[in-house]
């Protein structure tokens, strides 16, 4: 079933700048379009997002269950939260301010599973950026349902029903393959959509081989919550290196984020993205 909608995204809200250097297996971004595969409903869908002038979004949707499908992609674009007052409690930071006054519509997107931004967490464990994301994509590539050009997001049975072994082959270390199959298999990280975020973040660093940094990509792009930082991040690392001028340690980054308080996962993508040009 297609469907054809409208999203008004609470304001301010740049698709370009959300969406820029954020494409994986499950989404793409190009010349303006956001597709995106998602599952909702028990169905797949398939969903192309683009921005007017006037900033809402067009939405076209194919789906057997097209409304749970849009409630998911919603969740997706984080188009209904509200981060002005972000923008105006920061918008003269010493380190946040340029950021905030050049990328006001920046808004994180989300992934459409727990499991996925798990994924994206494990993968990403001290390593760079680009390489975490290739190892993201061969691993979804291998295990995640293709559908309509992209993948699905993952579950807890993509994974589940590996091996160590065979996500080691795909250039996952040992630890790491063996935390995300045993993870697969024990627990429903689905179910933190229902835990206040400081438990879920204490309950995620619980586990081993997780800690604050697989916490704070947990909670800001698999739950939507803002409050946790990214404690540990090798890019705000560098950036409190910069600061201190000396080597800085991951807790380091705790004492930088500890001033933004309840914004402190949003102010993390904010520090991270502050060099970057404004497009929108």
């Amino acid at each position: 079933m297609a469907l054809e909608t409208t999203i008004v995204p609470r304001a301010p809200y740049s698709l370009a700048l959300s969406a820029c250097l954020r494409s994986d297996p499950t989404r793409r971004f190009r010349d303006g379009v956001l597709t995106v595969a998602l599952e909702a409903g028990g169905s797949p869908a398939l969903a192309r997002v683009c921005q007017r002038p006037d900033g809402s979004l067009a939405v076209a949707l194919e789906s057997a269950r097209p409304e749970p499908a849009l409630e998911k992609l919603r969740f997706v674009l984080a188009a209904d939260d509200d981060h002005a007052p972000f923008l105006r409690r920061f918008a003269d930071d010493p380190l946040l301010g340029r950021a905030v006054r050049n990328l006001r519509g920046l808004r994180p997107l989300r992934t459409a599973t727990v499991t996925h931004a798990l994924l994206k967490a494990i993968c990403g464990q001290l390593i760079q950026a680009r390489a975490a994301r290739l190892l993201e994509a061969r691993l979804l590539r291998g295990a995640a349902t293709p559908f309509e050009g992209l993948s699905l997001p993952p579950t807890r049975t993509t994974f589940g029903g590996r091996s160590p072994a065979q996500l080691a082959r795909q250039g996952l270390v040992a630890r790491k393959a063996n935390a995300l199959v045993r993870l697969s298999r024990e627990w429903d990280v689905e179910r933190l959509h229902d835990v206040e975020t400081g438990a879920a973040a204490a309950r995620i660093e619980r586990e081993r081989g997780l800690g604050p940094w697989t916490a704070g990509m947990v909670c800001l792009y698999g739950l939507g919550r803002y409050e946790q930082g990214l404690v540990g991040d090798l890019g705000l690392v560098k950036l409190c290196a910069a600061l201190l001028g000396r080597r800085a340690e991951p807790e380091d980054t705790s004492e930088l984020l500890e001033p933004y308080g309840e914004w402190a996962g949003l102010a993390s993508v904010y520090l991270l993205a502050r060099a970057a040009p404004a497009t929108g």
